[in-house]
């Protein structure tokens, strides 16, 4: 006698669980030779804007070499490289320079050092006071350069352009007797240091090294003052853009006051006790202390016979009838004072 005999069933196939995926898996890959130049001589290369986006960079062991970095990057170190021209885009972190020598550079970046070089002559803008350890014939000037893009990649590497300290050098072995350092003449040319690429690669980036496109302001620095009489400009933050204003009112003393003479800029917080401290006898002082609080003020400072009226009609012209807050000092005897003040309360801020 037969008998029906039930199987049971298979038990349903389980589906595998998925991966899980992190959000750092969804990043792209970084190969680390495009964010490398080595080993070349007698070439002409570099990166155009947007290939860089951020990235940590390194240039060793070029001979003779045109080399441009047209974006921002996070730091960049330099090695082993003679008689190269370098070009590079604001950074983020610092630009580390060693034993290197004959070079000629154009750095923007938030702290710079060199170990072991000789002969660099660089135009910079540095937000922290420059230092240089064991190296000799060192030059520097302003930053003076534009392209279109070079303004918002200071703003993506955090980098403020009124924050320059190119002249404020620091020499870390200093020897008795020498001067490991100076500054380039005020008459040198930035093309005839660093020329513009006619490589096809940079057709496409649309330089100017004239000084009244650069994107970072030409300041004197630690150059002598050619007058007694001196002027601090603040501008706070406010309905209207500071850094806006502060930029049209250097475009119009540039215009306007040829015989003045830009000798620092720049852009810190305040508290308003700070504010208080360092304006503590301006009639106007709680109109500070409440723009102070609505973000950072920029600091300028002109010297030049009348440069005071200057400023002051300048600033007028400027500002017109829109509601900014600006400060400007009374008279020469005030303006040195103020500049001071200013100025003493800012290198507090940069330590």
């Amino acid at each position: 006698m037969g008998c029906l005999c039930s199987h049971p069933e298979e038990p349903a196939a389980q589906e595998e669980e998925a991966p899980k995926v992190y959000s750092w898996d969804r990043r792209d890959k970084v190969d680390p030779k495009d964010f490398t130049i080595a080993n070349l001589k007698d070439e002409t290369v570099g990166r155009v804007p947007g290939t860089v986006n951020g990235q940590q960079f390194i240039i060793q062991d070029c001979e003779n070499c045109n080399i441009f970095i047209f974006d921002h990057a996070a730091t960049i170190t330099i090695d082993d490289c003679v008689n190269c021209r370098i070009f590079l885009g604001p950074i983020k972190g610092s630009v580390f320079i060693r034993d290197c020598k004959d070079c000629k550079c154009m750095f923007a970046c938030q702290q710079f050092r060199t170990r072991d070089c000789k002969k660099i002559d660089c135009f910079l803008s540095c937000a922290t006071q420059p230092i240089i350890e064991a190296s000799t014939g060192m030059k520097f000037a302003c930053f003076q350069y534009f392209y279109p893009e070079l303004e918002s990649q200071f703003a993506a590497a955090g980098l403020s352009v009124f924050n320059n300290n190119w002249s404020n050098i620091h020499d870390f072995t200093p020897v008795p007797g020498e001067n490991s350092w100076g500054l380039l003449s005020e008459d040198v040319k930035v093309e005839d240091c660093l020329p513009n690429p006619t490589t096809e690669q940079f057709q496409g980036v649309q330089i100017s090294t004239q000084s009244q496109d650069s994107v970072i302001p030409i300041t004197r620095g630690s150059r002598r003052k050619t007058s007694d009489e001196s002027c601090l400009v603040v501008f706070f933050s406010g309905d209207v853009d500071n850094r806006e204003l502060a930029q049209r009112f250097l475009q119009k003393m540039g215009q306007e006051a040829a015989g003045c003479a830009l000798m620092q800029t720049k852009e810190i917080s305040m508290t308003g006790d700070d504010v208080r401290r360092v304006f503590g006898s301006s009639a106007e002082l709680e109109l500070f202390v409440q723009a102070a609080q609505r973000g950072p003020v920029i600091g300028i400072e002109y010297n030049g016979t009348n440069s005071v009226h200057s400023c002051k009609e300048n600033v007028q012209a400027v500002v017109g009838s829109v509601a900014a807050v600006v400060y400007t000092s009374d008279s020469p005897a005030k303006a040195a004072t103020d500049v001071d003040n200013f100025y003493n309360f800012a290198d507090m801020q940069m330590m």
